[in-house]
């Protein structure tokens, strides 16, 4: 089973971000937080390429999720991955469907698959 959906974007990295970002808010979801992987490393003396973890949510999606098991709360919120991997720009969500997986007794399947082909959507909104 595959945990991921990756594409390769159609356009620069910074690009790629803006585009994830437009796409959350233009699917229903909202940014929380991005995190610039790359500016903490280099606070820190480390050197990395390019590389943002968006974190997305959609609170009517996280409340039905949270009251099927507070642990779900672990692998929240959604997260898309920006990065350049030999000189492309990727785009990366961690599948919901694998959340689902972790915690079987939830019975998340269905809510998971609604919010992953909502996100896969957002992925390749943003990638083209």
């Amino acid at each position: 089973m595959d945990f991921h959906y990756t594409v390769t974007a159609q356009k620069d990295f910074d690009s790629a971000v803006a585009a994830v970002e437009a796409a959350v808010t233009a699917n229903g979801f909202r940014v929380l937080h991005v995190h610039d992987i790359q500016a903490t490393f280099k606070d820190r003396g480390v050197e990395h390429d390019p590389y943002k973890i968006v974190e997305v949510c959609n609170v009517g999606f996280a409340k039905q999720a949270l009251e099927s098991g507070l642990l779900v709360g672990l692998m929240m919120p959604c997260k898309i991955n920006v990065y350049l991997e030999k000189g492309q720009t990727k785009i990366s969500l961690f599948l919901p469907s694998t959340v689902a997986s972790f915690f079987p007794q939830a019975g998340l399947e269905g809510l998971a698959g609604e919010v992953e082909a909502v996100l896969k959507r957002v992925v390749d909104m943003a990638a083209a």
